[in-house]
């Protein structure tokens, strides 16, 4: 781990560790660089999971468990 200084918007951190419900700064900057990481990781779940051909059930018999 690393210290690095810079210039922090103390009205926005503190938004966001209302929204994340961090209590120390630093616990709201990590906190949030792992929300932007889990976003991306969704996004690229939804968009794999919405690919053509992706999921093929057939029928919707077939997707709902019909007798067949």
């Amino acid at each position: 781990m690393s210290k690095t200084s810079v210039e922090i918007d103390r009205d926005i951190a503190a938004r966001a560790a209302d929204i994340l419900g961090t209590a120390t700064l630093r616990d709201t900057i990590d906190a949030a660089l792992r929300e932007i990481i889990d976003a991306r990781r969704r996004l690229e779940l939804i968009a794999m999971l919405s690919e053509p051909g992706r999921f093929d059930f057939g029928t919707a018999e077939d997707a709902w468990g019909g007798d067949g």
